[in-house]
């Protein structure tokens, strides 16, 4: 079997996966992985599949030619198993403000560390008024990588960004 990793992107209406899904069946392939979001009005996704390797050009076309989609990449995944890690999580609260993903994921890189999943979401503060940035950070440290100084560098960044930062 050949992994296939599709983007899915298009306006939002119902039945998107569902096409997807179709295509996916229609040429024994197998929905394997994925994280789908509706964002203003906008269906993206991206979703890992299998296929065998004389289904996966037919897939492929299939896919390109579903209606509603501005887009649809698909290329080929990987077997290759990740290098040993540390796991880390990093839930993010503060006031909503321009830089923090930028600040956050720049620390994180400068350390070697792999941003494995994000999720993020603003939201009205219910007392103070404005706005609230909340995010979970899912995250691959290589082994050797001093966790302790990474959760050192993210806490002065939080205090200097003006988020409070939990790090599981």
């Amino acid at each position: 079997m050949t992994t296939l990793v599709l983007t899915v992107v298009g306006s939002d209406r119902s039945g998107i996966v569902a096409a997807v899904a179709d295509a996916v069946a229609a040429h024994g392939g197998n929905w394997e992985n994925s994280q789908l979001a509706e964002l203003a009005g906008a269906f993206a996704g991206i979703v890992e599949v299998s296929v065998s390797a004389e289904n996966a050009d037919a897939l492929r076309a299939a896919l390109a030619g579903l209606d509603g989609l501005h887009t649809v990449a698909v290329q080929a995944g990987t077997d290759a198993s990740p290098p040993p890690h540390q796991d880390l999580v990093l839930h993010v609260l503060g006031n909503d403000h321009p830089g923090i993903v930028r600040e956050l994921s720049s620390a994180l890189s400068a350390h070697g560390v792999s941003i494995d999943r994000m999720t993020t979401e603003t939201r009205d503060a219910a007392m103070a008024g404005g706005r609230l940035f909340e995010a979970t950070v899912v995250a691959a440290a290589p082994a050797d990588v001093d966790i302790a100084a990474v959760a050192a560098e993210i806490e002065r960044l939080a205090a200097e960004i003006q988020v409070d930062v939990t790090l599981d």
